[in-house]
């Protein structure tokens, strides 16, 4: 399947919370891990087969809690500038993350916020790693 759903992504204000409801209610596997910035840290949610994903406490208070999807694309650049020339708002440019790849956030013309990736090689593909 071309340009697959590879990561989902929690951003909320109480990460304590949200670990311990969604482990609860799906059984997922939380793990902790170093963020590819430093700061904030990381929980990976690993789900077994199927896409996985990971959560984070954003500490800006003007961005409420939500979940994030992540396309797969073989080129971020040229993906981001396709959308912007479809009518996207490009929320996040193409930003490096560490070691595991790109990622760029856009607001498709209906007004939903979508975010691409693309894994670095050697990586395992999805933004799981990162």
């Amino acid at each position: 399947m071309a340009n697959p759903f590879v990561h989902i992504e929690l951003q909320t204000k109480d990460l304590a919370k949200a670990k311990e409801f969604y482990s609860t209610l799906f059984d997922w596997t939380l793990e902790d891990i170093p963020a590819p910035d430093g700061d904030l840290p990381y929980t990976l949610i690993k789900v077994g087969a199927g896409t996985g994903g990971g959560m984070f406490a954003n500490p800006d208070p003007k961005v409420p809690p939500h979940w994030l999807a992540y396309v797969g694309v073989d080129d971020i650049e040229a993906s981001t500038l396709k959308a912007r020339t479809l009518g996207a708002t490009v929320l996040q440019d193409v930003m490096e993350v560490g070691d595991y790849g790109w990622l760029s956030v856009i607001r498709d013309p209906t007004g939903a916020v979508i975010a691409m990736w693309k894994p670095k090689m050697g990586t395992q593909g999805g933004a799981d790693q990162a």
